[in-house]
């Protein structure tokens, strides 16, 4: 009887802990689809390719958010993640104020080092 609770428990046990999410699963990882993004035009944002820099980034720290909460990046590896993406985000809102635009160069310029971020995240 001892023998069979504990066969069950561990069988139980086994199939109730979380399954972590394989880093495929994060949005960011499947860079084709990233980079045909196109972000909404609101609020301060009046550039497609703003936009687009804009919504990438927001989907890259919250992948970098969810990587470390899965434990796969270290929080310091993490914190450098976020600062690189919140500065190609500022780079290209200065950029856009300053030009009035984001020409297509700079936007394959700041979706590179995106990529780039991504890739510390991705298998």
């Amino acid at each position: 009887m001892k023998i069979l609770c504990f066969i069950v428990l561990v069988v139980g046990l086994s199939s109730a802990h979380a399954q972590e999410p394989s880093a495929n699963t994060y949005p960011s990882c499947n860079l084709a689809e990233q980079r045909s993004l196109a972000g909404d035009l609101s609020g301060t944002i009046r550039d497609p390719g703003q936009a687009h820099i804009s919504i990438r980034a927001n989907i890259l720290q919250a992948d970098i958010s969810t990587a470390r909460k899965a434990r796969r990046v270290s929080q310091p590896t993490a914190d450098q993640l976020w600062k690189d993406v919140q500065r190609v985000r500022a780079d290209a809102d200065v950029f856009t104020r300053k030009q009035g635009f984001l020409s297509a160069a700079e936007r394959a310029t700041y979706d590179r080092e995106l990529d780039t971020v991504a890739a510390r995240i991705c298998p």
